[in-house]
């Protein structure tokens, strides 16, 4: 096989119908990974910058849900509620709301862990594939020598290569993204902290009064 045979198109062209569905599936599952990797950092990033903004008093589009629910928390009034109560209200309000704006930032990352789990055994099928490919033409043949076993070999081992393509960068930006997500997690935990805080000390005022009337 000479060095045009070796090419990734060459490969594909000279596998079987199974070897190319094997091929041409992995390769899908690796453009839908550098897709979802781009996606979800593309959100962590207008993420931890509304956070960033928002710790500043500086408008936060992104985070008006979690904001406003705050506000809607310190309009209620809970009778011979505490000072600490109340901004413990307020904070596991917006906590909820904070907690579903990140479920919705990082939803992709559990098809990632899919994509580098399942990938390298998707290409293990096809590396058996044409293992027993090699097998068979040697038996059709009834010669072992490199140019009956090679085709069948060099299927093999591009299934397993495109299978590690896939999975490689799959797993590295799982990992990379949890981390990145846990900093904005904690990021977003303190601008809610805060903002409790300031929440219930405003509307603490309000509600001495209305107990001394």
């Amino acid at each position: 096989m000479n060095a045009i045979g070796l090419s990734p198109l060459a490969l594909f062209v000279q596998a079987g119908i199974v070897g190319k569905s094997v091929m041409a599936l992995l390769f899908l599952v690796s453009v839908w990974g550098w897709a979802l990797i781009l996606q979800i950092w593309l959100s962590a990033r207008r993420l931890f910058l509304a956070v960033q903004a928002a710790r500043q008093d500086e408008a936060s589009p992104l985070l008006t849900g979690v904001l406003d629910a705050g506000v809607r928390a310190q309009a209620v009034r809970v009778e011979s509620e505490t000072h600490a109560d109340r901004r413990w209200r307020i904070g596991e309000t917006m906590t909820r709301a904070a907690r579903g704006l990140l479920l919705e930032a990082e939803g992709g990352l559990p098809s990632l862990a899919v994509i580098s789990s399942t990938s390298p055994f998707i290409g293990l099928f096809g590396t058996v594939w044409g293992i027993m490919s090699s097998f068979a033409s040697i038996a059709e043949a009834r010669d072992t020598s490199l140019a009956v076993v090679a085709p069948g070999i060099a299927e093999a081992l591009a299934a397993t290569a495109i299978g590690l393509a896939a999975a490689i960068p799959a797993s590295v930006g799982y990992n990379r993204l949890s981390a990145l997500f846990s900093r904005l997690s904690a990021d977003l935990d303190c601008l809610v902290q805060e903002r409790a805080d300031r929440l219930a000390g405003e509307s603490a005022p309000v509600a001495m009064k209305e107990a001394a009337w």
